[in-house]
């Protein structure tokens, strides 16, 4: 992959060391700005970045107010959210002002990593145009039974699988083999993932 400059913004130092050591494997040729605030990548990042990396709990502008800066800065210029712990309602309202993906940082260091690479070829020109028509498409490939959106919709409220599984009647290993079965539909490995392709595709209320 070429060269690219990528912009990481978090507040928590053992993070972002850890974080920029591992971007630096998988991309040796990388230029990674470190800030601790909206603020302060604003005074050290002129010149927009290809890729931005937000945590979402900042000082100041926090990262959803920061997605809202950096789109109108850089509209060209992928943001993607970083957080140990957001509510489905705080991953919407990043989505809604322009984040491009959502990335828990409990999901593996590979999560992140592949994020970063769908942003960059999103960012390719002619690729970011084929990108929204293919997950259009997408859109009507996607067919839920009606457990299946019920079970979504619970997992997006945040409810475990023993609460699903009391609310709905069924046994947990009937509802873990329903969110399974989701997580196929969507592509995704967990329930972070899920949640986020669930709102990009209109999935949940």
């Amino acid at each position: 992959m070429p060269d690219f400059r990528l912009l990481l913004i978090d507040d928590h130092a053992l993070f972002r060391e850890g974080l920029c050591l591992v971007l630096r494997q998988h991309f040796p040729g990388a230029s990674i700005v470190e800030a601790i605030s909206v603020t302060q990548a604003i005074n050290l990042v002129k010149d927009a970045p290809d890729v931005i990396l937000l945590d979402i709990l900042l000082q100041g502008p926090d990262g959803i107010e920061g997605v809202a800066i950096f789109r109108q800065r850089w509209p060209q210029v992928p943001v993607i959210m970083l957080s140990s712990m957001a509510a489905p309602e705080t991953i919407a309202q990043a989505l809604e002002r322009g984040a491009f993906a959502f990335v828990s940082k409990a999901d593996s260091s590979s999560a992140i990593v592949q994020t970063v690479e769908r942003a960059l070829v999103a960012t390719e020109p002619g690729i970011a145009r084929d990108s929204a028509v293919s997950r259009a498409g997408e859109n009507q490939l996607i067919r839920l039974t009606a457990r299946q959106s019920e079970v979504l919709q619970l997992l997006c409220d945040g409810l475990p699988n023993k609460v699903i599984a009391k609310r709905m009647s069924l046994s947990e290993f009937t509802v873990r083999g329903h969110v399974q079965a989701i997580f196929g539909l969507l592509g995704v490995t967990s329930r972070t993932q899920a949640i986020v392709s669930a709102r990009k595709h209109g999935l949940v209320a």
